[in-house]
């Protein structure tokens, strides 16, 4: 079972200069919930910042990881 933590840093680890606060939305280890800022948000559209994310976690989304509620902003690097 994926702990909030563990969802945090893999967001951080694949987006280079990304933050991420993550919390375990239902106290059960499969729902959790994200606010993500990251430079490499600039220019695109909400859907392709939400891919991005959601990308780091692959077939996880869906199984393990039943559900990713995400907010996705901008972040100015440096």
């Amino acid at each position: 079972m994926p702990r909030a933590d563990e969802l945090k840093a893999r967001i951080e680890a694949s987006l280079p200069g990304a933050t991420a606060e993550v919390e375990d939305w239902t106290g059960g280890g499969d729902h959790f919930r994200a606010t993500v800022s990251a430079p490499q948000f600039a220019g695109l559209s909400r859907i392709a910042q939400h891919r991005l994310v959601y990308g780091v976690f692959g077939a996880e989304i869906g199984g393990p990881i039943h559900a990713l509620a995400l907010t996705t902003k901008e972040s100015v690097d440096g």
